[in-house]
């Protein structure tokens, strides 16, 4: 009976004491009963959605991930039709959203954009978090991989990663790097290059990657390493220099960038990702219906190009895939926060 609405269960439980019939026919009332409100559970999640669906983005909006999160979402509509609502919960690395979406109805109705930070490194990279990454969601589907790039404010007179490490130790302490936030994959991709590199430079967190690039292109902070939908079209613009990718292989957007480990740091890898989540105790039906949605909407050829231009790639998955993905995440981004020694209170 935990799989129905929580209205239908109402109805059982409330109509249960009342039924004072004979015991035969009281238990065919109750039979007849039940069965009617579990074939109206089914009509209902067959007509699910049958109103908007709210999406909680736990970043601010402008950022990478809002537009990656809003470019998908408009495309899913259609597939579903209905309406999306973006719902931008920002603060703590995403866990403010992520805590919000946890905790709503298990409905359908309300859904998580989430990433490899929240549901892969804020477990370990933060002291405390108000909700489990796996216990409190239902996975529906994976949605894109995302390189991260190296790219530094024009001004500094550097053109290689070679140069960056080479100025960073004449300059201890005098090189900024922004981050979207305390937890975020350019936080922590940015310790991990100080740790790796072994320099010393310094974190300025910001309330969302499109400030952080802000000031890059400003010259208030020196670099980044930022996920490329929210940096790449600042490299295409020369608004900002690239000097590297993080991923294992030269991105297919920009191939004429070296990678990390060609460029001195060998071993390095840093890449995110991206999913949809739904509330525990979320009916199969819904999730099978949205993820059905999700996968039809990233094998559009017009949306795989919007991502592709962004720096993103579509990898939409099942839910037991995208279950098992977060698993293995967690516990390798478990050892890369260990091993860079960031900590959030």
């Amino acid at each position: 009976m935990r799989s129905l609405p929580l209205h239908f269960r109402s109805l059982v439980m409330a109509l249960r004491p009342v039924d004072r019939s004979p015991p035969r026919l009281a238990s065919r009332a109750a039979g007849a009963l039940l069965a009617a409100v579990v074939f109206a559970a089914g009509a209902a999640h067959a007509q699910y959605p049958d109103k908007p669906v709210r999406v909680i983005v736990p970043f601010p909006a402008g950022g990478g991930g809002d537009i990656l999160a809003r470019t998908m979402t408009n495309r899913i509509a259609t597939e579903l039709k209905q309406a999306i609502v973006i719902d931008n919960r920002a603060g703590a690395g995403g866990n403010i959203g992520a805590e919000a979406a946890a905790r709503s109805a298990p409905d359908g109705y309300t859904l998580l954009y989430g990433t490899n930070g929240t549901h892969a490194i804020n477990p370990t990279l933060y002291k405390k978090i108000s909700f489990d990454p796996v216990k409190d969601f239902v996975p529906v589907s994976r949605l894109t991989r995302i390189a991260a790039i190296v790219v530094v404010n024009p001004a500094l007179p550097v053109n290689s990663v070679a140069e960056l490490i080479a100025y960073a130790k004449a300059n201890p302490g005098k090189v900024t790097f922004g981050s979207a936030g305390n937890g975020t994959t350019s936080h922590l991709a940015g310790e991990l290059f100080k740790s790796t590199a072994g320099v010393d430079i310094v974190h300025v967190p910001y309330k969302g990657g499109a400030a952080a690039i802000t000031d890059l292109i400003g010259g208030q902070i020196n670099m980044m390493i930022e996920v490329m939908p929210n940096a790449f079209q600042f490299v295409k613009s020369g608004k900002v220099r690239a000097l590297a990718v993080t991923t294992a292989q030269r991105s297919a957007v920009a191939p004429d960038i070296p990678t990390l480990a060609e460029s001195g740091l060998p071993g390095f890898e840093v890449s995110a990702w991206d999913g949809i989540w739904a509330p525990a105790g979320t009916p199969p039906a819904i999730v099978d219906k949205l993820n059905d949605a999700i996968r039809r909407s990233l094998e559009d050829p017009a949306l795989k190009d919007a991502l592709f231009q962004r720096g993103a790639e579509p990898v939409p998955s099942t839910p037991d895939a995208l279950g098992k993905h977060v698993a293995s995440e967690l516990e390798r981004w478990a050892k890369v926060v260990r091993a860079s020694g960031a900590t959030v209170d």
